[in-house]
C-alpha cells in the first residue's frame, strides 16, 4: 500500500541494507557512497518496518471485503429489501455474511419465526464463489509484501498480518453477533485465516517461485548436498505431485463443463421458480448473487455428480448417475436443473470425464520424463515387463491419490449444511468422492502413459517390454557393472579400468598383426632375390660357345651371349643385377655384355 508520507522507504532501506554489506571488512567507502548517503538519507525518509507493511496490507484486503460485503447489502436494501432490520441491521448482515464467506460457522437459534434450536440450525455451506474475493485480495498482498523482503523476511510480515486478520475477525464476529444469528469469537479469529492466510502465501511463492525461499529455507543447498539418488527421487515426487494437479483441474474443469450444459438445457425451469418466488427486484438481486456465491459449490458437486459418487440435496436424498432420490426439493433456481426420476440410461456414461483426466494426467507425467522409479526398478530387477507394469501402476496410483485427494478436498469444503429443516446435508461426500475418482484416474493414467507415444504419432523409441537399457540389464549380474549402474565412485574407476584393459589389449594385437605381415613381406622379397643373391656370382660366368648347354645357359640367338635358361635378354631381373654386397658389376660376377662388343 502506498502513502504520501512513506516515499522510497522500501527502496531506501534496500540501498542501505546493500550499502551495510558492502561497508564490511575489506572494503573502504568512496566519496560516491557517501554522497550518495547524503542524499538517500535527505529523500528517503523513515523506512517503513516489514511488520508494519504486513499490518498495513492485511488490513486493507479486510477492509475491502468488507466494504465489497456492504455495498452488496446495500444494493439489496436500495431496492427494497431488509426494510425491517434497518441501518444496524444491515450492517450485521454484512457482517455476517464476510464471516460465512471466511468459512466461519453462524449459529441459528429462529429465523422469521422459526424456531431451530432443537435441530442444531448451525450454517456451514460456505459460498466458495464469495471465498474466492478474501482469497484474491490476499494473493495481491502477498506479492506486494514479498517484493519489499530479502530472502528470509516474509515471515515477519506475514505473522504481523494474520494477528491483524485475526483480530479482525474477531471484531466482526463481536458485533455482528445477534440474539437470532451468531457466531464465536474464537472461531471469527481462527476461520478467516484459512483464506487470507493461505492467499497471502500464495502470493509470496507467484514472486519468488520458491514457498521454501519465502519461508527463509536454502533447499537448493540442501539438495545439492544429497545424494544422486535424492535428487532423483525429489524430481519424481514433484513431477507426481504436478500431474495429480493437472488431473484435479481436469475433473474440476469437466464439472464446470457438466455444470454450463445443465443450466443452458433447463434453463426454461431456472426462470419458472424465479417466476414462482416473485420477489421482486430485491429479492431477485439477492438470489442471483447468493447463486453466484455458491456457483463453484455447484461445479464440485457437478464434478461428484460425473465421478459417480454423486451428492445428497437434503438429509437422505442422493443424486448420482445410477441412483436419483431427491424428493421434495428448495425453491431455489439451480436445483430445476438437477434430474428428476430414474437415471438417464445413457448417465452412466458420464464417469469418462474423469477417465479423461487421468489420460491427460498420464500423457504428461510420460512427456514430462521423470519417471525414475521405472529406471531404478530397470536396473535392479531382470524382467523389463513386469518392472514396466509394476513402476506404471505404482506412478499412476500415486498421481491418482494426489488429484483424487484435491478434489475431495474441494468436495469437503463445499458441503455443509444451511440449518433448515433437513437441510443439514448438502453436497457430495468427500470419501466417496475419493475413491470414486481415485479409481477412475487410475484408470485413465494407465492409458494415457502406455498409449501417450501413440497418441503423439512418434511411438516408442524404445520397446518397454524388452530391456530398454540393453547395457544396463545385460551387465545387472556383473557386479563392476552393478557398482557402476549404482552411481558411486568405486563402481567408476572398475568401468574406467576395464576399458583401459581391453583398449590395451586391442593396441597389442594390432601391433602383432602388424609385425606378422612384415615378417611374412620380408620373407616373400627374400624368396624373391633368393636365386640371385646365391647363384648370380656363378650363373653369369662367360662360357665357351660349346659349352652353352653344360653351363646351363641358352644361346638362342647364336651371338655368345650366355643367359640364364628361361630369362631373356631385356628382364629386369636378368639385366644389371649385382650381388648382395653392392660389389660392382664385372669383378665378383659376370656383367650383361653387349652384343655389339668388337672384342667379343
Amino acid at each position: 500500500m502506498n502513502f504520501p508520507t512513506f516515499s522510497r522507504t522500501l527502496s531506501g532501506a534496500r540501498e542501505r541494507l546493500q550499502r551495510r554489506e558492502d561497508g564490511a571488512p575489506g572494503h573502504s567507502p568512496t566519496p560516491q557512497d557517501s554522497a550518495d548517503s547524503e542524499r538517500s538519507g535527505s529523500e528517503d525518509g523513515f523506512p517503513m518496518p516489514l511488520w508494519l507493511q504486513g499490518v498495513i496490507e492485511l488490513l486493507a484486503v479486510a477492509a475491502v471485503g468488507l466494504l465489497l460485503t456492504g455495498l452488496l447489502m446495500a444494493a439489496v436494501w436500495l431496492a427494497g429489501g431488509f426494510d425491517s432490520l434497518g441501518a444496524l441491521g444491515g450492517l450485521q448482515l454484512a457482517g455476517q455474511v464476510w464471516l460465512v464467506a471466511h468459512c466461519t460457522p453462524l449459529t441459528m437459534a429462529a429465523i422469521q419465526g422459526i424456531d431451530l434450536s432443537s435441530g442444531g440450525g448451525t450454517l456451514t455451506l460456505v459460498p466458495l464463489g464469495l471465498t474466492l474475493i478474501p482469497f484474491g485480495l490476499a494473493v495481491i498482498a502477498g506479492r506486494r509484501i514479498a517484493r519489499a523482503c530479502w530472502r528470509g523476511q516474509f515471515l515477519k510480515p506475514f505473522i504481523a498480518g494474520m494477528i491483524t486478520y485475526a483480530l479482525i475477525g474477531a471484531l466482526v464476529a463481536l458485533v455482528s453477533s445477534t440474539e437470532h444469528v451468531s457466531a464465536s469469537v474464537l472461531a471469527g479469529a481462527l476461520f478467516p485465516l484459512i483464506p487470507a492466510g493461505l492467499g497471502t502465501l500464495v502470493g509470496g511463492w507467484s514472486v519468488s517461485r520458491s514457498l521454501t525461499a519465502v519461508l527463509g529455507a536454502d533447499a537448493a543447498s540442501w539438495i545439492q548436498r544429497t545424494s544422486q539418488y535424492s535428487r532423483w527421487a525429489g524430481s519424481y515426487v514433484w513431477a507426481v505431485v504436478r500431474a495429480g494437479f493437472l488431473s484435479a483441474v481436469a475433473v474440476i474443469a469437466a464439472g464446470a463443463l457438466l455444470t454450463a450444459v445443465a443450466l443452458v438445457w433447463n434453463w426454461d425451469g431456472i426462470i419458472s421458480v424465479y417466476q414462482e418466488l416473485g420477489t421482486g427486484a430485491a429479492g431477485d438481486t439477492a438470489l442471483t448473487a447468493l447463486q453466484l456465491g455458491y456457483l463453484p459449490n455447484m461445479i464440485v458437486w457437478a464434478a461428484a455428480w460425473a465421478s459417480g459418487a454423486g451428492f445428497s440435496v437434503g438429509e437422505g436424498t442422493i443424486t448420482s448417475p445410477f441412483e436419483n432420490a431427491l424428493g421434495a426439493l428448495p425453491h431455489f433456481p439451480p436445483f430445476a436443473a438437477l434430474p428428476e426420476g430414474e437415471p438417464w440410461l445413457y448417465a452412466s456414461a458420464v464417469v469418462v470425464l474423469p477417465v479423461l483426466a487421468g489420460v491427460l494426467a498420464g500423457w504428461w507425467f510420460l512427456r514430462e520424463g521423470e519417471n525414475h522409479l521405472d529406471d531404478w526398478m530397470a536396473i535392479r530387477l531382470p524382467m523389463r515387463w513386469f518392472t514396466f507394469l509394476l513402476s506404471t501402476v505404482l506412478t499412476v496410483a500415486f498421481i491418482a491419490a494426489i488429484g483424487a485427494g484435491l478434489v475431495a478436498l474441494l468436495a469437503w469444503l463445499s458441503h455443509g449444511s444451511l440449518g433448515l429443516g433437513r437441510l443439514t446435508d448438502i453436497g457430495p461426500n468427500p470419501w466417496h468422492v475419493f475413491l470414486w475418482t481415485g479409481a477412475e484416474i487410475t484408470a485413465g493414467g494407465v492409458i494415457g502413459y502406455v498409449l501417450g507415444p501413440w497418441l503423439e504419432r512418434e511411438g516408442y523409441r524404445k520397446n518397454p517390454w524388452n530391456s530398454s537399457l540393453e547395457d544396463t540389464t545385460e551387465d545387472v549380474s556383473d557386479p563392476d557393472a552393478q557398482d557402476e549402474h549404482d552411481g558411486d565412485a568405486e563402481g567408476s574407476a572398475r568401468a574406467a579400468k576395464k576399458a583401459a584393459k581391453a583398449e590395451a589389449k586391442q593396441a597389442k594385437k594390432a601391433e602383432a598383426r602388424d609385425k606378422r605381415a612384415a615378417k611374412k613381406s620380408a620373407k616373400r622379397k627374400a624368396a624373391r632375390l633368393a636365386p640371385w643373391d646365391a647363384q648370380g656370382s656363378t650363373a653369369m660366368t662367360a662360357q665357351e660357345p660349346g659349352d652353352a648347354d653344360s653351363a646351363g645357359v641358352n644361346d638362342s640367338d647364336g651371338d655368345g651371349v650366355a643367359v640364364p635358361e628361361g630369362d631373356s635378354v631385356g628382364s629386369e631381373d636378368s639385366v644389371g643385377a649385382a650381388d648382395s654386397d653392392g660389389a660392382e658389376a664385372g669383378e665378383d660376377s659376370a656383367g650383361p655384355v653387349s652384343s655389339s662388343d668388337p672384342e667379343r
